[in-house]
């Protein structure tokens, strides 16, 4: 089994910046990838960036110039860098691990843009 934590988000005002974070424990060795994704309010719950553990990255088309995923390997936590924040971002970011059979998926944490 894998856990997975998030913290970093809040309420900033558009053009703001947040760092979530996403610590994973347990069976860390069965992941290949980790990454975000956000779900709004009747909206379809959809990725907004992945890292693998080779450092590959992959993002949104919407989050693309403003958004960065980095990752610590040794403190098995992935970072999401938000920048340039707009109201259509805010949503409940969701912090997933994939692996070879498993996906693990943390409780969320509301990222609230607005002024």
């Amino acid at each position: 089994q894998v856990q997975l934590v998030e913290s970093g988000g809040g309420l900033v005002q558009p053009g703001g910046s947040l760092r979530l974070s996403c610590a994973a424990s347990g069976s860390i060795f069965s992941i290949n990838a980790m990454g975000w994704h956000r779900q709004a309010p009747g909206k379809q719950r959809e990725s907004v960036a992945v890292i693998s553990f080779g450092g590959s990255t992959n993002y949104a088309d919407a989050v693309k110039g403003r958004f960065t995923i980095s990752r610590d390997n040794v403190n098995n936590t992935v970072y999401l860098q938000m920048n340039n924040l707009k109201p259509e971002d805010t949503a409940v970011y969701i912090c997933g691990g994939w692996g070879m059979r498993n996906t693990y998926w943390g409780q969320g944490t509301q990222v609230t843009v607005s002024s």
